[in-house]
């Protein structure tokens, strides 16, 4: 086993490959820790806490914990895999993009760069409406947020919309330059960060508190292996000679 681990860093291009996508995931988790300025994070976490059951709980495990600290990650490569389920959708409501995923890959760059356009869209939607909603919250009457007011709402916007798109930026270069497969890789980056605290918390829902029935955590067992292989690309189909 040793012996076959040492031999793919023996090849040069492998190694560099292997380096380039562990250098990515690692500024991805450093991103992680990184907080989104005008947040109460005492007030926030323990707002969180309150209300981390079911589907929130869901996203912050994907997100490696980004939207439990509400860092400048918080959004993480959720809007990008909205953006390409809407895509994939409307192949079959638009002849125009059904056109395009046939043209092979011209037509598969062309759905690319639509999807990153969405992908933004989606990102600032999220971000006004999260500082919105913690503009009006509190948490034992304390707001959540330091300074609420316009100023705020830009800013929590332009961030967590930046961030979003940076996530898909590594993403893509580690599909590029890496190993491939970049944004499964930082779904499954995510979810092994944040697998002690999820498995704690599971077994809470489970066995303690008894909030979640065994088929929804089946449920969300298929879901979490299902969609990492729901983005890998379909293969190109050979050209006719």
């Amino acid at each position: 086993m040793m012996e076959q681990f040492k031999s793919i860093f023996e090849i040069p291009d492998l190694r560099k490959r292997i380096l380039f996508t562990m250098g990515m995931l690692a500024l991805y988790r450093l991103g992680s820790f990184i907080p989104t300025p005008g947040i109460n994070a005492q007030a926030f976490e323990q707002f969180f806490e309150s209300l981390a059951s079911g589907l929130l709980g869901l996203l912050t495990m994907f997100s490696g914990g980004s939207l439990r600290r509400l860092t400048v990650l918080a959004l993480g490569i959720m809007p990008y895999i909205t953006a390409s389920i809407i895509l994939q959708l409307l192949t079959v409501v638009f002849p125009h993009l059904e056109k395009l995923q046939k043209e092979g890959d011209l037509g598969r760059r062309k759905i690319t760069q639509y999807t990153r356009y969405l992908t933004v869209a989606i990102s600032a939607f999220q971000a006004f409406a999260i500082a919105m909603a913690l503009q009006r919250a509190t948490m034992a009457g304390t707001p959540l947020v330091v300074s609420p007011g316009p100023a705020f709402i830009v800013q929590t916007v332009l961030t967590l919309t930046t961030g979003a798109v940076f996530v898909m930026w590594l993403g893509e270069q580690i599909t590029a330059r890496g190993i491939g497969n970049g944004m499964s890789l930082l779904i499954f980056a995510g979810i092994v960060v944040g697998l002690p605290r999820a498995i704690a918390d599971l077994y809470d829902k489970v066995f303690v508190s008894r909030t979640w029935s065994f088929p929804v955590v089946i449920l969300l067992l298929v879901f979490m292996l299902a969609l990492p292989a729901g983005l890998h690309p379909p293969p190109s189909a050979p050209s006719g000679g």
